[in-house]
């Protein structure tokens, strides 16, 4: 392939050789064929490496690491393969629909800074429901690290970003890497980092662009950090968040890390550090109650309750990318609307809530 491509698609993956497939040929299916697609396999691993070369695109390009160094790590290295102006990354157990990256590559050309960062609304499918998020666009001044973390609700919130979602300059992916050895909120630590810098905003295509697949009985390593090893984290993000944001990531996220010991140090610390360094709301003293007293598998049925509209379907198939498509942009105010939003994504949208590690 000589000429150079419009994006450049990232695919961290190992020893998932199905799920990566399926992954790769939801990107070599976009309407927009003028792309590169660079998997890095992290670590030895065979099978992966037999099931892409199958594949025979010559748009695929797979990276072979010699050793494991984490999917953080992953994607910084296929970035630095990137050839094209822009990367979207894609995990290996998600898929896009087909208009994605037409749609958030319009977006990103339009956009009014140098370094736009584009997201777009996914849908969230579980074994138990499936449905749109995030719940809303940012609102205009609205600052973005409390867009991301803050509830408005008890069982969630209504902002969110995931890293299939996101499509940025590659210029700015080098920039500002991934940080490697971070196992959880690798999107949001990556986001604050890159929204620091005074010439990246983010845009929000409308329409639900993913699939996000979250199968609650897959292994998964992240789910295995400590409490205190992201609670350090959150001590070292503190200038990126605002007190209000920091009181509940503090509150939710780290809280529900914690609460599984049933410790009440890990009670009382956390619980001072919001009070101390944030600003906590009425539905952060909700939420950290929630989190300490009803039992994870209990707080998922109510949640799927509170956020499922009766009679909605679960297994209704998902929405197909509408041929229109509507941004959000925070620090410049800037909205964008294409001729009219898609139906099926409208209608989901008031469905949404968040299910991931934010607002869970």
């Amino acid at each position: 392939m000589s000429s150079t491509p419009s994006v450049s698609v990232v695919i961290p993956t190992r020893n998932r050789p199905v799920l990566v497939t399926r992954a790769v040929r939801s990107v070599l299916a976009q309407t927009l064929d003028d792309i590169e697609v660079i998997v890095v396999v992290d670590g030895p691993d065979d099978a992966t490496c037999d099931t892409l070369a199958a594949i025979g695109d010559a748009r695929l390009r797979v990276v072979a690491l010699p050793k494991s160094g984490g999917a953080p790590n992953a994607r910084n290295i296929g970035v630095r393969e990137a050839r094209a102006p822009f990367t979207a990354l894609l995990d290996d157990d998600d898929e896009w629909l087909p208009e994605k990256l037409a749609i958030q590559l319009d977006l990103a050309r339009s956009a009014r800074v140098r370094m736009p960062i584009v997201a777009s609304r996914l849908v969230n499918r579980t074994p138990r429901a499936e449905f749109v998020m995030p719940r809303r666009l940012p609102a205009a001044g609205e600052p973005l690290s409390e867009y991301l973390t803050v509830r408005r609700g008890l069982f969630h919130g209504d902002g969110f970003i995931q890293t299939s979602t996101i499509m940025a300059p590659t210029e700015l992916l080098r920039r500002v890497p991934f940080t490697v050895g971070l196992r959880r909120l690798q999107e949001l630590d990556w986001t604050l980092r890159a929204l620091s810098h005074d010439d990246v905003d983010l845009l929000f295509a409308a329409e639900p662009l993913v699939l996000w697949h979250q199968d609650e009985d897959r292994p998964r390593i992240t789910f295995d950090t400590s409490w205190e090893e992201q609670f350090e984290w959150l001590q070292r993000s503190r200038p990126l968040l605002t007190p209000r944001a920091y009181a509940a990531l503090t509150m939710s996220v780290i809280s529900s890390m914690a609460a599984p010991t049933r410790s009440a140090t890990a009670f009382r610390t956390l619980l001072r550090e919001a009070r101390r360094h944030g600003r906590p709301g009425v539905y952060d003293y909700l939420a950290f109650a929630q989190i300490w007293l009803i039992p994870p598998q209990l707080r998922r049925s109510l949640r799927d309750r509170v956020l499922k509209r009766p009679g909605a379907n679960a297994s209704a198939p998902p929405p197909r990318p509408a041929s229109a498509s509507q941004a959000g942009s925070v620090r410049g105010g800037q909205e964008r609307h294409r001729v009219e939003a898609g139906q099926s994504a409208r209608r989901l949208s008031g469905e949404a809530g968040r299910v991931g590690e934010i607002g869970a």
